[in-house]
Parts: structure tokens; C-alpha cells; sequence
């Protein structure tokens, strides 16, 4: 395409036929108008065709080829930087999607360790809760051994312990030997088993977990509490229990050596009643036995000890044969005869009382005799057993006959004055081996016995 100044051509068309002549060229003169267009226009020619473009048409058809190549451009650039930002963006997504999994395993994490302390904390109050049941076990049968104590209220052999303690109202009330009563009733509370479902929360939003598991430790430490209020109660009543038949035994064994008597002979010596079975050896604690086993094998070998001794004491006369306040018309030993004047020797005491008053045996024993004998009008004589044995005399009546077995306190006749006697009182004698001793030995030692 170029632009042309006057001509359409600068070679005309030939003809064939002629060659042989010289060309003869032609000018004609272009008008100015058209000079003046032909400049300003531009022309494609292609194998022998023209083609004419204005200036305006040439420069929107150059703009189009501009504006393509640059858009062609920019799409190559496009696609060829295309793979890169489909990268960045996979891995942007990949990120976010390996940041959401890392927050999910965070969050699982934390709802495992959530799941092991609570499973945890859960192992540790049914730990706490075992022990207890396994202290509650153990009190019931410390209080099923303190129950089989015997109770001294019964037997009278050894007074209630008075004691007054601390987690009780002051009183001098004697603890019971079994506190049954006072045995917790364990019941789990309702947050016992940890589950890990939604729990619709409470009124209060401060009732969180850590709430429920203080709640869980104050009763734990409430239970801990009462069973630490009964073993303490029951140390202090088995120690109570356990003073009292030692001090039972040592007051027994002073009374023996007051009276001077061998109470292991007069145990052999001793009635056998309704007594048997096969022969069973005692187990003392192993070495593992707890404290509390120990005391109850000690207080078990002592109130065998004091039963042994009580049933001893039971053979002993040193109780009074007449109730009521003991007046003494004559003494044990050298006196002026009442109806002969002379010194003579008195081998009992005489006990002032009324024609009719009961006479109570001093202990247990035999009757072996019963009816008049001389001096003593109406007359009762009791084997005790080992040389013991009392008399009874000037009585008015008699309730027992020879062979009967009596037991301390029984009535066996009543108070008179038959026989040598001035008036009515009764003549109470006790012998050793056959000999009269003096009964206010035995009615002393009796006494400081009975207020020791």
C-alpha cells in the first residue's frame, strides 16, 4: 500500500499485438482535487488489484490490530502465569483446610484431655468412695465386736464408763459399746458417673464443673467426717471398756490379797455348772492386726480374767447378811458372857435386828446344816468351797434345808432369838478351815471393793 501522486500506473497495459511498436506514453493532467485526495489515502494492491482506504477507516483498522495484539498479549501473559495462581490458590486452600483440621485436632484434643481428667477425677472419687464403703465396712464390724462385749449394766460387774466427748453434747451419759445408730448411710450423689454429653446448665452459670467437683470433695470430706467422729467415738468407748476391766481385775485381786486368799485355789476349788465344749484355742493378732484388734484381743483376755475372778468372788463372803445399816450389839473375839459375867470368846458378830428380819446368805455355797444346834438355837452353816464357810444362828425361822445350793442375797430364814441368846439379833460367824476369823475383815474388804 502506497499513497499515489497523479497516475494510476506508471507502466500502462500492453497489448499483444503490440510488441514490436514503442510505446507511446500519455500524460494527462490530474485535476487538483484529486491530487489532493490521493494524497491522503492509502491503497493495498494485491495481483493486480487496488485497494483505496481513507485515512479514518485506515487508522480505526490499525487501532483494532493494536488493541488484538495487546489483548492477545495479555492473554498469553494470562495463561502463562496462569498455572502459578491456580498454585497459590490450591495452596492457599490447602492451608486453610490444614488450619481447620490442626483447629478440629485442637479442639478434639481438648475435649480428650477434658474426657481424661473427668474420667480421671471420676477414677479418684470412686477411690475416695471405695475407702469410705471400705471404713464403713470396717466400723460396722468394730462396732459388731464392741457389741459382743458383755454388757456391765447386766452382769453388775463392772460399773459404767463415764466419759464425756468432744463431738457429743456435754453429758455423762456412757457410750454405747455398738453405735450402730450413728452409722453413715452412703449414698452417691446424682454426678457420680462423668458422662461426656451436653448437660442442660443450671440457673446459676457459675455451677460449672469445677463447682460439681468441690461439691463432690465437701461430701467426701463430710462422710470422711462422720466416720472420723464414730472410730473416735469408739476408740474412746473401747478405751473406756478396756479401763474398766482393768480396773474390775485390779480391785478383785486387792480384795483377794486383803483376805489373804489364793484365788487360783479357789477357782479350782470352785463350782462347775453348765460349763463345756470342745477346747478351741484362742487366735492372738498377727503381726498385720490393726490397733484396734489388738485392744479388742486384750479386753477380750482381761474380761476373761475379770469373769474368771467375779464367779471366784462369788465363793467369798464379803457381803452383809441383813439389809439396811449395819449396827453391832457385839464384836469378833474376847468378851464378858452375857449370862455368866466370865470372859469368854465371842466367834462371830452379832448384828442388831428385828424378830423376822430376813437373813441373806453372803455367797454362793452348799447347805450343810440346818436346824437347832445348842448355844445357837436355830442354826444355818454354808460351804463356800475352799475351806469357806459362814454361819447363821438364833434364828426364828429357817427356809432352807441341808443340801441346797444358794446364791448371794437369797433369804434363807429369818432373824430370832432362840437358843443362848438376851433378845432378838443374829449371830453370824465366818470360818476358815474350820476356824473363826473375824467377818469384819471380810465385811471391810468388801467395802473399800464395792467403793473403789
Amino acid at each position: 500500500m502506497s499513497p499515489r501522486s497523479g497516475q494510476h500506473s506508471d507502466h500502462p497495459q500492453r497489448h499483444g499485438h503490440d510488441h514490436a511498436r514503442p510505446v507511446q506514453r500519455r500524460f494527462a493532467p490530474a485535476p487538483p482535487h484529486a491530487h489532493r485526495q490521493h494524497q491522503h489515502s492509502y491503497t493495498i494492491a494485491h495481483h493486480g488489484k487496488q485497494i483505496r482506504f481513507g485515512p479514518v477507516v485506515f487508522w480505526i483498522v490499525t487501532g483494532s490490530i493494536i488493541l488484538m495484539g495487546a489483548w492477545s498479549a495479555a492473554t498469553a501473559t494470562y495463561f502463562a502465569f496462569r498455572d502459578d495462581v491456580l498454585t497459590r490458590l490450591i495452596a492457599r486452600q490447602a492451608e486453610m483446610q490444614y488450619a481447620y483440621e490442626d483447629r478440629i485436632a485442637e479442639l478434639r484434643a481438648r475435649i480428650d484431655r477434658t474426657t481424661s481428667r473427668q474420667m480421671l477425677d471420676q477414677e479418684q472419687y470412686d477411690q475416695k468412695l471405695t475407702q469410705i464403703m471400705k471404713r464403713q465396712a470396717t466400723l460396722e464390724a468394730r462396732a459388731n465386736a464392741l457389741g459382743s462385749l458383755s454388757d456391765p449394766s447386766i452382769t453388775g460387774s463392772i460399773k459404767p464408763p463415764r466419759t464425756s466427748l468432744n463431738d457429743t453434747p456435754a453429758s455423762s451419759a456412757t457410750p454405747k459399746p455398738s453405735p450402730i445408730n450413728n452409722t453413715v448411710i452412703f449414698v452417691a450423689p446424682p454426678d457420680r458417673e462423668a458422662r461426656l454429653e451436653s448437660r442442660r446448665p443450671a440457673a446459676d452459670p457459675r455451677n460449672t464443673e469445677f463447682a460439681k467437683a468441690g461439691g463432690a470433695d465437701a461430701t467426701l470430706a463430710g462422710l470422711q467426717s462422720a466416720l472420723d467422729k464414730i472410730e473416735n467415738r469408739q476408740i474412746a468407748t473401747l478405751t473406756s471398756v478396756e479401763d474398766s476391766y482393768e480396773s474390775r481385775v485390779r480391785r478383785m485381786r486387792g480384795l483377794f490379797s486383803d483376805l489373804g486368799l489364793n484365788m487360783a485355789h479357789m477357782d479350782v476349788a470352785g463350782p462347775r455348772s453348765g460349763l463345756g465344749g470342745p477346747f478351741i484355742p484362742a487366735k492372738s493378732p498377727g503381726a498385720n492386726a490393726s490397733p484396734f484388734e489388738r485392744q479388742i484381743y486384750r479386753i477380750a483376755l482381761t474380761r476373761a480374767q475379770a469373769d474368771k475372778m467375779t464367779r471366784t468372788l462369788a465363793l467369798v463372803p464379803y457381803r452383809k447378811p441383813v439389809v439396811g445399816q449395819v449396827e453391832f450389839s457385839s464384836g469378833f473375839g474376847v468378851r464378858s458372857d452375857p449370862f455368866l459375867g466370865r470372859p469368854a470368846m465371842h466367834s462371830g458378830l452379832d448384828f442388831r435386828a428385828a424378830t423376822g428380819d430376813p437373813v441373806r446368805v453372803t455367797a454362793n455355797g452348799k447347805v450343810v446344816s440346818a436346824g437347832w444346834m445348842g448355844g445357837y438355837g436355830r442354826m444355818i452353816e454354808v460351804d463356800h468351797g475352799n475351806g469357806l464357810a459362814t454361819r447363821y444362828g438364833h434364828l426364828s425361822a429357817i427356809g432352807v434345808k441341808v443340801g441346797d445350793y444358794v446364791k448371794i442375797g437369797q433369804v434363807i430364814g429369818e432373824v430370832g432369838s432362840t437358843g443362848r441368846s438376851t433378845g432378838p439379833h443374829l449371830h453370824y460367824e465366818t470360818r476358815v478351815h474350820g476356824e473363826a476369823v473375824d467377818p469384819q475383815k471380810f465385811l471391810r474388804a468388801g467395802i473399800r471393793f464395792s467403793q473403789s
